[in-house]
C-alpha cells in the first residue's frame, strides 16, 4: 500500500486535497479526527486533559493552547501518543484489506514518528492571506484568532524543504485538482 504523507499549515487547503485523493481511490486518515476521537472516549487521556487544564471542551482548549506554547505541548504530550498509535493500526488494517493508497492528514507530520511510515511527503501551501479568510470563513476565527493559530506552526517554508510534492493550495481549485491527479498518477505507477 502506499501512504501519502498530506500535511500544511493551517488554512492551506489540506482537507480540498484530500477529498481529492479520497475520489481517487485512496483512503484517508485524518489525524485531527482521531485526536478529537482520543479526546472524546478516551480515559485515560480525558483525565489527563482534564487535570491539565480544567476542561475537555474543545474552543476552551483552543483558546489555552493557542495563547501558551507550553500548554500546546502538554496538549500534545498527551494526545499525540495514542493518536499515533490508532493511526498506525488504522493503516495496518487498510494494507491487510488489500487497500492500494492511503493519505494520513496531520499538521505536524515531519515532527512526528508518522513521517516514517509514509512513502512520500505531500506539502500543500498558500498565501497567508488566504489562510486566514479560510480560517475566518470556515471556524468563525478572527484575524488575531487565525494569526496565533499560524503562529503555533512551523514555517512553511520548512514544510517544503522536506517535501516530495508540494500543491498549491491557492491556486484556482482545478489547477489544484490537476497537480493532484498528477502526483498521485507518479506515485502509484511506481514501484514499491
Amino acid at each position: 500500500m502506499k501512504v501519502i504523507g498530506l500535511t500544511g499549515n493551517i488554512g492551506c487547503g489540506k482537507s480540498t486535497v484530500a477529498g481529492m485523493l479520497r475520489e481517487l481511490g485512496a483512503a484517508h486518515i485524518d489525524a485531527d479526527a482521531v485526536a478529537r476521537e482520543i479526546r472524546q472516549t478516551d480515559g485515560d487521556a480525558r483525565g489527563a486533559i482534564r487535570r491539565r487544564f480544567g476542561t475537555l471542551e474543545a474552543p476552551a482548549l483552543g483558546r489555552i493552547v493557542f495563547a501558551d506554547r507550553a500548554a500546546l505541548r502538554d496538549l500534545e504530550a498527551i494526545l499525540h501518543p495514542p493518536v499515533r498509535d490508532a493511526v498506525r493500526a488504522r493503516l495496518a488494517e487498510l494494507a491487510e484489506a488489500g487497500v492500494p493508497a492511503a493519505v494520513v492528514e496531520v499538521i505536524k507530520l515531519l515532527e512526528s514518528p508518522l513521517h516514517d511510515a509514509c512513502d512520500e511527503t505531500w506539502v500543500v501551501t498558500c498565501d497567508e492571506a488566504d489562510a486566514v479568510a479560510r480560517l475566518a470563513a470556515s471556524r468563525g476565527l478572527t484575524e488575531p484568532e487565525a494569526r496565533a493559530r499560524m503562529a503555533n506552526q512551523s514555517p512553511q517554508a520548512a514544510k517544503v524543504a522536506a517535501a516530495d510534492v508540494v500543491i498549491n493550495g491557492s491556486a484556482p481549485i482545478e489547477e489544484t485538482r490537476q497537480q493532484v491527479h498528477a502526483a498521485f498518477r507518479a506515485l502509484m505507477a511506481r514501484e514499491s
